[in-house]
């Protein structure tokens, strides 16, 4: 792991939101009240939903110090603005009081993370949720590839509400066409992901065709009724998030989260180095961490990671294009939740991830 730290760049925001399905996590993991839990912190967007449940804590990590000044900034926004400010802020809604915000709470952030925000005006004023290498690979493909292919008005057909039968046709018919399926897959192809989305030391574990699986899984999600209502797609697509939100911003969860954001704490590091600062968790959310690492890395970390976990703690993560499950290399100390595991993939509204995986501690 250490290698990856000298090989790619930290020192920018690669994520400004959480690209996993928040929904799935929270029912996968299921935490009681009072749970301490261990959340890789990547844009902060799924540690801030795992606030809703009551945990005793949440331990927001992540070796990208960059990334956790962004979690730092989210957090003092929720605490200090109220809903609709928090809306504007972010970019979710449009505002040109973003500053005059920023300036307002500020002084709750670290002097580290103020003074870099300090230096990035521009980004705040543009709404830090557009602010990442992945968010700006996504909106190229919306605004340089998506055009040759379909016109907003057939984007706004996919958004649509339609039946199941009727999605998937319009997916057959008239979505589904020779260009889509040729410039979809030149952009999504491992070359094109590595040097403009993702960083190309990420992909080293791909084995399979990066294009070919990002495009069957998209299409399995965009001919389903439920892609109406993916707020993930919906950027993927258009740009924006439109007026669906994620799970720790939408209104009916909003005030709970800000009523427990003092129990998120944020750490630099590598996830198993927060167990000796915090002890055993008792459920971990591990966003797709293990698909940058060869076989051999993943092993000891999950080892150390089981290590950590109560018995009967839950371990949420998912496999985009790189199998790895901890249950089976460890599967005498660890249970796979096949059924579960198998619903909530299918629920899922990152619909370019293979699996979503639930393990459980025995």
């Amino acid at each position: 792991m250490d290698e990856l730290t000298k090989k790619v760049d930290f020192n920018i925001i690669r994520y400004a939101n959480c690209w996993e399905d928040a929904d799935i996590l929270l029912q996968g993991l299921s935490p009681a009240a009072g749970t301490k839990i261990l959340s890789i912190g990547s844009a902060g967007d799924n540690s801030f939903a795992l606030l809703a449940t009551h945990p005793a804590i949440v331990v927001a990590v992540d070796i990208n110090r960059i990334q956790l000044h962004l979690i730092e900034l989210k957090k003092a926004a929720i605490q200090a603005l109220d809903y609709a400010e928090v809306l504007q802020f972010l970019g979710f809604e449009p505002s040109s009081q973003r500053l005059k915000m920023f300036n307002s709470f500020k002084a709750g952030l670290s002097t580290e993370a103020r003074a870099y925000w300090e230096a990035k005006k521009t980004i705040i004023e543009t709404g830090v949720i557009y602010a990442g290498k992945f968010e700006t690979y996504f909106k190229l493909f919306t605004s340089r590839i998506l055009p040759l292919i379909h016109s907003k008005k057939t984007v706004a057909q996919l958004f649509a509400i339609k039946t199941q039968v009727e999605q998937e046709a319009f997916f057959n018919q008239k979505w589904n066409s020779w260009r889509w399926k040729l410039l979809f897959k030149i952009f999504f192809s491992k070359y094109v992901m590595g040097r403009y989305g993702r960083d190309p030391e990420f992909m080293k574990e791909v084995d399979v065709s990066v294009s070919t699986t990002i495009y069957n899984q998209a299409s399995a999600h965009l001919k389903s009724a439920e892609a109406q209502q993916n707020f993930i797609l919906h950027f993927t697509l258009t740009g924006t998030f439109g007026t669906l939100l994620p799970y720790y911003l939408r209104e009916e969860n909003f005030a709970l989260i800000k009523s427990n954001i003092d129990r998120l704490v944020i750490k630099e590091g590598y996830a198993q180095q927060a167990i000796g600062d915090y002890g055993k968790f008792g459920a971990m959310n591990l966003s797709n961490i293990f698909e940058y690492m060869d076989k051999r890395t993943f092993s000891a970390v999950a080892e150390a990671l089981v290590a950590g976990t109560e018995r009967g703690g839950k371990l949420a993560y998912w496999n985009l294009m790189v199998p790895r499950r901890i249950s089976q290399v460890f599967a005498e100390k660890v249970n796979y939740e096949r059924e579960l595991s198998t619903e909530l993939t299918k629920k899922d509204k990152g619909f370019f991830y293979n699996q979503m995986i639930i393990d459980t501690i025995k």
